[in-house]
């Protein structure tokens, strides 16, 4: 999911690979006594190209993220809403409106549907509202963390659910908080020290215990203490995009249960040169193998691959260099594909071939035509 600069609708890529912010319609639907827009058939700009949603912010939109399941949709705008929506096949229909901050709302996050439908939202005001759909189009607040950073928050990530049900909000404080259920049900809140210049974006490592899933089961199979010994091994770990230009890895010590950075060092082949807009790791491709994905408006792209584990070095490769800043990333669910949304209105497909050299596959055309209300365009094909 990405964001944008203009006032904009939303366009679905097929397949849950992408979604591009792009200028919204002033056409206002029709609203019911629930406060539910009627089901709309979505604008799709060509057969299997992207899903159209006009989002009926009032200003900006920021974010847009579909669930575990690709059935709704959140999206977040500077209006200070969070708005959500039913998607199915090629149509959608408007559900709810989230309300509660004080400020433009940058980034929101699903939890894995174990712990069902909940929806964590950042925003400007520095604060985390976590909401919940406690029956079908009725959500109820589940956790207001007020005042939880000294400035803007600017990204919000859940971590994988084996985890339980946490979340890491990065800030321009300079910190990372992990908010945390616990079985009481209250909310605790740890803080990452990152850098004093700010934190742009974070993202959760995957679950990853050494040997995999396999090697948890065969560890079961010798006893619980080795089950535990096998599960300990997998430690919570997110990535950080800062303004310092840099990016930088922490990990929750299983020992002392603080969160430290990480010793992995990292290659200096080639790095950024202004502040870094996004990060985000990959899903687990192979054993041992790391992969994260980190945007600049540097207007460049950098993979960040690390084999062997937790103190080996992440060796950087540039995947491009574009002609604008890039504001988003975005992997597929098999990590083979990465979605790269950039200032020039477009959403672009790379993958990397045998020789590892990345490749743009495809690319989203600009669907409001450069922001005059043209045709959608549609998913390019390389």
């Amino acid at each position: 999911m990405f964001s944008s600069r203009e006032v904009g609708s939303v366009a679905i890529g097929r397949r849950n690979l992408n979604t591009d912010l792009r200028r919204k319609t002033m056409a206002t639907a029709a609203m019911n006594s629930t406060g539910a827009a009627p089901a709309a058939a979505a604008q799709p700009s060509a057969p299997g190209g992207p899903i159209v949603v006009d989002t009926q912010h009032d200003d900006m939109v920021h974010d847009a993220q579909l669930d575990y399941y690709g059935c709704k949709l959140a999206t977040s705008s500077s209006d200070r809403t969070v708005k959500i929506y039913d998607v199915s096949g090629d149509s959608y229909t408007h559900t709810a409106t989230l309300q509660g901050h004080e400020g433009p709302v940058w980034e929101v996050s699903w939890s894995h549907p174990k712990f069902g439908v909940v929806l964590a939202s950042c925003s400007f005001d520095g604060s985390v509202l976590v909401h919940r759909e406690s029956r079908p189009h009725e959500w109820t607040l589940l956790h207001a963390a007020r005042g939880l950073h000294d400035s803007s928050v600017n990204s919000v990530s859940f971590a994988p659910h084996e985890f339980g049900l946490m979340a890491a909000a990065a800030s321009s404080d300079g910190r990372v908080s992990v908010l945390s259920h616990d079985e009481d049900d209250t909310w605790g809140v740890e803080y990452v020290r990152d850098n004093s210049l700010g934190v742009n974006a974070v993202s959760w490592a995957p679950y990853a215990p050494e040997g995999g899933e396999g090697g948890v089961a065969a560890a079961a199979a010798e006893g619980e203490a080795a089950a535990a010994a096998a599960a300990a091994s997998c430690q919570p770990t997110i990535v950080t995009g800062g303004c310092d230009n840099r990016i930088r890895f922490w990990t929750r010590s299983a020992s002392t249960g603080e969160w430290e950075e990480d010793p992995s060092p990292l290659g200096a082949e080639v790095s950024h040169a202004d502040w870094v807009r996004d990060v985000a790791w990959a899903p687990p491709i192979a054993p041992g193998v790391d992969v994260v994905a980190s945007c600049s408006e540097d207007r460049t792209v950098i993979v960040w691959t690390r084999e062997g584990g937790r103190g080996a070095t992440w060796v950087p490769r540039l995947m491009n260099a574009f002609d604008d800043p890039v504001w988003r990333l975005s992997w597929s669910v098999t990590g083979s594909v990465l979605a790269v949304s950039s200032g020039d209105n477009t959403v672009t497909l790379w993958k990397a071939g045998l020789d590892n050299v990345w490749r743009q596959v495809s690319h989203v055309e600009d669907m409001a035509g450069g922001g005059g209300g043209g045709a959608a365009g549609g998913v390019q094909q390389q």
